[in-house]
């Protein structure tokens, strides 16, 4: 299926198919996000590219910037040396919740003349509206981690307010499967033979 933002030039290059999710718990316990991102190398297929690279390095890794992502630097990188064609993921969010990274990745797919691939559209950095979208996306991406992180923030200061917040359980309780806490048993030879004399 021909598009009208690609040309035979970015189809002579490879596409880079980019795999992320932001931790290990997501990489274990969200399989199904993780073989859909797989799946966008049919979307890069059925666009005409043969010569598909997949960067999945940075599963377990979070995009909100501050955690080394080897392979978001490896994918700029080669954009970089105007090897590369297009750039996809599922969603653009994977590439970066932060705009540094955002910002960068979009200015050197310009300079070369790179594609952003994701499941809805392609993208053409070199077009005005293309670009203006693009940071439009950059800037509710990182708005909506921040949302994240003020819900997640509120839900725990409420859970304290209430008492029932309980990060670690001190010395000598356990935490019970219910989120309370007891007493540990006591061991034989544990710290309860000092007090019981």
């Amino acid at each position: 299926m021909k598009h009208e933002k690609i040309s035979s030039h970015h189809l002579e290059r490879k596409a880079i198919l980019y795999v992320r999710q932001s931790s290990a718990h997501q990489v274990l316990h969200n399989r199904e996000s993780g073989a859909l991102q797989y799946a966008m190398r049919d979307r890069l297929a059925t666009l005409g590219w043969s010569c598909i690279e997949t960067i999945d390095d940075d599963l377990g890794r979070s995009a909100a910037g501050g955690v080394a992502r080897a392979g978001f630097d490896r994918m700029v990188a080669e954009v970089c040396l105007g090897k590369v064609g297009a750039v996809a993921a599922r969603e653009v969010s994977r590439f970066a919740r932060n705009s540094r990274d955002w910002q960068q990745l979009i200015e050197m797919c310009r300079v070369v003349d790179t594609v952003l691939v994701d499941q809805e559209a392609v993208y053409a950095p070199r077009q005005g509206n293309d670009r203006l979208l693009l940071g439009l996306k950059g800037s509710l991406n990182e708005y909506e981690l921040d949302l994240l992180r003020q819900r997640s923030l509120s839900a725990r200061y409420e859970k304290a307010r209430r008492g029932e917040l309980i990060v670690a359980a001190p010395v000598g309780f356990v935490k019970a499967a219910t989120g309370s806490r007891r007493t540990r048993p006591p061991r034989p030879g544990g710290i309860t033979l000092v007090f019981d004399r």
